[in-house]
């Protein structure tokens, strides 16, 4: 029986204590979740309202056919990043989210360390989330092609190149022996480039459209 699964809930309220205090203190427990679950719900919709009928929207939708960047990481990268084309390039946007190598010296030569983890957090954490999809071969299953059914050819195309080039990268690195913790984050730092990508072309489209 799956945590937290139809049945699992029924099996909790089916549970007996003989003890009062045991017995008031679990509900509460379960009266605590299920508020939590309420807001969670309450959220979920406003990022749903948002992600479809906001100003934003253009942006949501067309990042959403990028492979492991559904409505709520595409909605959460809206919301930290704003305007995407304030960034020259996408190097730009990876050392705002704190994903480029830090560096140091050392007599005459230069050495490169892990992530500077100095930008910002909540973008590193959900597109290192969404990094660990390009372990999987390239492909369109069922909700991938349901986000990008009547999205840009263009856009598409550009989701597409991500998926070869990220899956192969993954792979690539993995062959050399490095920790899938490094993988996903070296990963997670070249998406942020097609992330770019495809927020630019849109809001440049908006922008023709509203000329």
């Amino acid at each position: 029986m799956r945590n937290w699964s139809s049945k699992y809930r029924l099996w909790l309220d089916s549970l007996k204590f003989e003890n009062s205090a045991s017995r008031i203190t679990f509900q509460e427990y379960l009266h605590a979740i299920d508020e939590i679950e309420s807001r969670i719900k309450r959220l979920e919709t406003e990022i749903h309202a948002q992600a479809v009928a906001s100003v934003h929207a253009p942006v949501i939708q067309a990042l959403q056919t990028l492979r492991g960047v559904a409505e709520v990481t595409a909605t959460t990268l809206v919301a930290e990043i704003g305007q995407f084309s304030r960034f020259d390039n996408p190097r730009q946007l990876m050392a705002f989210a704190g994903l480029t190598p830090s560096e140091y010296s050392s007599g005459g030569s230069r050495h490169r360390g892990g992530i500077t983890k100095t930008g910002n957090a909540h973008v590193r954490r959900v597109v290192i989330e969404a990094s660990w999809s390009y372990r999987y071969p390239p492909a369109l299953k069922a909700a991938l092609r349901r986000r990008q059914e009547g999205k840009d050819p263009e856009v598409q195309l550009i989701a597409w190149n991500a998926q070869d080039r990220l899956h192969r990268k993954y792979m690539r690195l993995l062959f050399k022996g490095k920790p899938t913790p490094v993988v996903a984050t070296a990963v997670a730092r070249e998406l942020l480039g097609f992330v770019w990508a495809i927020a630019c072309k849109v809001e440049e489209n908006n922008m023709r459209m509203t000329a």
